[in-house]
């Protein structure tokens, strides 16, 4: 089962997160004359985030980007990761933090909400050394901030370098193209 968690400001401007993949599916914020628009693009289904959808709104790790070849040292010791992008490792590979159940916890705290998102990645997953305890908290103020906070801590030295895939029309999702922005 899939949790979608919506946080909702005074303003009734919203951001909502689904816990698969932990992926930012909706920002809901008011135009110029009021009008609430979704500005994140993405899937108007569940379905179409479990299928290739170009990584909107993934929260994307262990390593967002590509590694040249699957291939990097670390301490004096050789890894190989999947090639899942041609001949290179892209975004954590074949099944990447976009792919996995995070546990979200929601917090209200006075003029802003959060979504805590929690993942452990054991060590060797996706062939990563070390086992990487990631906390991911997207805050939504009452002025309309998105703050993402990345923490994450490890037994061992590894790579992490994560972010997020949101897209963005700013004249609201479906609304044509961005060209003019």
């Amino acid at each position: 089962a899939v949790t979608q968690y919506t946080m909702t400001n005074a303003s009734g401007a919203s951001v909502s997160v689904i816990d698969f993949g932990g992926i930012l599916t909706n920002i809901f914020v008011p135009d110029r004359d009021g009008k609430l628009a979704d500005v994140a693009l993405g899937c108007d289904t569940l379905e179409g985030y479990l299928a290739d959808h170009g990584c909107m709104g993934d929260t994307v790790g262990r390593y967002g980007n590509r590694i040249a070849k699957g291939q990097f040292t670390l301490d004096g010791v050789s890894y190989q990761l999947a090639c899942n992008n041609g001949e290179n490792h892209l975004h954590g590979g074949n099944v990447g933090f976009s792919q996995k159940m995070w546990t979200i916890t929601p917090i209200e705290n006075g003029n802003s909400d959060s979504l805590k998102m929690h993942y452990v990645s054991a060590d060797g997953e996706e062939n990563y050394p070390g086992t990487l305890d990631v906390t991911v908290t997207y805050t939504w103020t009452d002025a309309c901030d998105l703050i993402i906070r990345y923490e994450a801590t490890t037994d061992k030295a590894t790579l992490c370098n994560m972010t997020n895939h949101t897209y963005f029309n700013l004249s609201g999702h479906g609304s044509g193209t961005i060209l003019d922005h």
